[in-house]
């Protein structure tokens, strides 16, 4: 007796990373039917509609025409599926099932994408994650929308076959007319996030070299300073002196950004990301989460910056919760059958006034605020939250004078150097930390031990931590932190050690310590 059965592969997004589902279709004699169960949502429930239509308007028979009890199932059963890429995989299953196409080698196949209902396909979020599975399950085709092929092809050894409509792939898998393969994407990264240079910034040469510091060790850093003193400017210009993402570092931006649904017409992010939420933004857009957990900023800063902007502003319980992330390294999101990691290896840019008029200490304006409103606003930035900030320093009001002046080329020809001692110094980095697993490239994610295993110190530097812990309350990860700041500007100068005068200037950019 023949069978009425098939069983297609398919992928569902956890998070950012795929997993691997099995699409069973059944045939049995009975009054018409269609049920899809292993636990799908309102969007699955309703693929059967949809690949009902795309079916007929593809010159195949539907399941509508005929007296069949229809049963799909998705396995493993106990995990949650969602969205509409499994239309794909259940259309080619019925069809298998059905003996309306040849039967053909499955298992090393996987099939994802939206139908709609004329059979033509949509695009989907994921198709990197998905191709990246794939690869690691030893599947040798993927086939998906057109409009997400070059994305998924950034993935070498997989063939992506990109599909237009249904009608199109069936021809394909009964030999009438081959699709050819996608070809590898090349990886090009570029710096479109630029929004402002640093040659166009006047003045401020000691928050210049503390964004040199910052950017060569991917530390956090926190400027304080009156309303128009060029903060905002200094954050958006940190972007344009970091170095070209390496190509896992692109792949990892791009998951992240497929998985959100926010690549848009991009099919490969290949540049930094530069993330500025507005002070009114929610825990959710901020953190993570929701009903079907996406990606938030901090996420979407991954191996670029997060700029929060006017910082005290925040709530609260909005500012605590990067506590964690800034530590780690990653969110977790926690559910109730489920927890889901999303990584988040970002370089905090804060920004703040000194109090609510913003001229607290300021020389030339004089300040209206009372002292209790001075230290609530100060209190609003909780000791903890600081303490992970490795750079706060201030940023002075910049003279008329200063602004007037033109710019010249030496100070072009001098954010070159700048440019490029910081990618040297991203170089010794990698040299160095290339034997940790799994992989870290900037001495911001040394944790502590690798800090003691790898930071060599000098006779000077010896005296000096001494001094320094004996006479100012340092915190065991202020200690650290200082450490840290202090190998960053050591590998701007390419020094073996850290020596004195490198510790001192990453001492005097705690503020805190310094109060």
């Amino acid at each position: 007796m023949a069978k009425n059965f098939s069983k297609i592969f398919s992928a569902e997004l956890n998070g950012i990373n795929a997993k691997l589902i099995e699409v069973e279709v059944d045939i049995n004699v009975g009054l018409h039917s269609f049920n899809i169960v292993g636990l799908a949502d309102k969007a699955l429930s309703e693929a059967k509609e949809r690949v009902s239509s795309a079916l007929k308007n593809s010159g195949v028979k539907p399941p509508t025409k005929e007296n069949r009890k229809i049963t799909v199932n998705l396995a493993p059963a106990d995990i949650k599926k969602t969205g509409s890429q499994y239309d794909l995989a259940i259309a080619i299953g019925y069809l298998l099932a059905t003996k309306q196409i040849k039967e053909f080698e499955t298992k090393d196949k996987i099939f994802i994408g939206e139908l709609s209902l004329d059979g033509t396909l949509r695009p989907i979020n994921g198709c990197l994650s998905i191709a990246q599975l794939a690869k690691k399950l030893g599947f040798k085709y993927l086939f998906l929308p057109k409009q997400n092929a070059v994305e998924a092809a950034i993935i070498k050894n997989i063939k992506i076959i990109p599909i237009a409509n249904l009608e199109e792939l069936i021809d394909h898998l009964e030999n009438r007319k081959l699709i050819f393969s996608q070809p590898p994407t090349k990886f090009q990264p570029n710096q479109e996030s630029i929004l402002v240079d640093i040659s166009e910034i006047k003045g401020q040469e000691n928050a210049k070299r503390a964004l040199m510091v910052a950017a060569a060790g991917n530390h956090n850093i926190l400027m304080t300073g009156p309303p128009g003193s060029g903060k905002t400017m200094l954050a958006q210009a940190l972007i344009s002196i970091l170095p070209l993402p390496s190509l896992e570092e692109a792949i990892e931006a791009t998951q992240i950004y497929s998985a959100a649904g926010q690549l848009g017409e991009n099919t490969f992010f290949d540049c930094r990301p530069f993330r500025s939420p507005h002070h009114t933004a929610s825990l959710v857009a901020i953190i993570g989460g929701g009903t079907n957990p996406k990606p938030g900023e901090i996420s979407l800063a991954h191996r670029g910056i997060l700029f929060l902007d006017e910082l005290p502003e925040f709530r609260r319980d909005l500012l605590e919760s990067l506590r964690q992330p800034l530590e780690s390294g990653k969110v977790f999101i926690s559910r109730a059958k489920n927890t889901i990691a999303f990584p988040a290896k970002f370089s905090l840019v804060a920004a703040m006034n000194p109090c609510p008029c913003g001229y607290f200490g300021n020389s030339e304006k004089e300040c209206r605020c009372t002292a209790n409103e001075v230290f609530r606003y100060q209190k609003k930035i909780s000791g903890p939250l600081l303490d992970r900030i490795d750079i706060q320093i201030e940023v002075p009001q910049v003279k008329i004078e200063q602004l007037r002046s033109q710019k010249n080329s030496a100070n072009d020809s001098n954010n070159q150097k700048i440019k490029e001692k910081i990618k040297k110094a991203r170089e010794i980095q990698l040299e160095r930390l290339k034997k940790i697993k799994p992989r870290i490239y900037t001495n911001s994610e040394m944790s502590s031990k690798q800090i003691d295993e790898f930071i060599n110190l000098d006779n000077s530097a010896d005296s000096f931590l001494k001094n320094i812990l004996e006479n100012s309350f340092v915190s065991a990860r202020g200690y650290y932190r200082i450490l840290k700041t202090a190998q960053t500007i050591a590998d701007l100068e390419k020094s073996e050690k850290v020596g004195g005068n490198h510790l001192a200037e990453a001492f005097q950019y705690r503020l805190r310590e310094k109060n």
